[in-house]
C-alpha cells in the first residue's frame, strides 16, 4: 500500500525552512510575498515562529528583515537613477521619429515606488532612515526660559500662612519656628 502523501503548507518549525525564509527577508522580499510559495509555511506560522523564538529564530529573522532594509534603502537609488523609462519616442503618421515626449506615468510611479520605500524605513528604522528633529526650548530672544508663578494668599486661613512661613524659613536655614509662637 502506498504511503499517503501529506497535504497542506508546512507548519512545524524546521531550520532548513527558516533559513530559506531569512534568506528572502535579506533580499528584500516581504514576508506576505515569500509566504505565497505554497512550499512555505503561511505568513501567520512564521510570524508565530518570532513570537515563540524557536531555536533562536528570533534574532535570526531580525537580522534577515535589518539587511532587507539595507537592500530598500538602495532600491531607492536604483530607482531614482534609472531614467530608461522616463522618455517615448513620438512617431508622426508615417511611422517616423517627431520627437520626444516626457513618460509622466512612469516618473511618477517612480517617485511613488521611491516615496514608498522611504516611509517604510523611516516608520520600520527611525532612527536610521527617520527625519532628524531637533527641538531647541529658549525663552525670549533666545535667552533662558523664565517661570512665573502666581499664588492667592488671600484664601489661606492664618494656620496655612504659619506653616506657609516655617517653611520658608527652614529653606532659608532657619529652625522654622517663629519668635511669636
Amino acid at each position: 500500500m502506498a504511503k499517503p502523501r501529506k497535504r497542506g503548507r508546512p507548519t512545524r518549525y524546521m531550520p532548513a525552512l527558516a533559513a530559506k525564509i531569512c534568506q528572502q527577508l535579506a533580499e528584500g522580499q516581504s514576508l506576505r510575498s515569500i509566504c505565497r510559495d505554497e512550499a512555505l509555511p503561511p505568513e501567520s506560522t512564521v510570524r508565530g515562529w518570532v513570537v515563540d523564538d524557536h531555536e533562536g529564530f528570533s534574532a535570526q529573522y531580525a537580522r534577515a528583515r535589518d539587511i532587507g532594509l539595507e537592500v530598500m534603502a538602495e532600491e531607492i537609488l536604483e530607482i531614482s537613477d534609472d531614467g530608461s523609462n522616463d522618455w517615448m519616442e513620438q512617431l508622426d503618421k508615417d511611422g517616423q521619429s517627431a520627437g520626444w515626449k516626457l513618460n509622466g506615468e512612469h516618473v511618477q510611479r517612480s517617485r511613488l515606488r521611491v516615496d514608498t520605500r522611504k516611509w517604510i524605513l523611516s516608520k520600520l528604522a527611525p532612527k536610521r532612515y527617520g527625519d532628524r528633529v531637533n527641538l531647541e526650548h529658549t525663552g525670549e530672544d533666545g535667552g533662558p526660559i523664565q517661570t512665573k508663578t502666581e499664588f492667592d494668599f488671600s484664601k489661606l486661613t492664618a494656620d496655612d500662612l504659619r506653616n506657609l512661613r516655617d517653611i520658608a524659613e527652614r529653606a532659608a536655614g532657619g529652625s522654622g519656628k517663629s519668635k511669636r509662637d
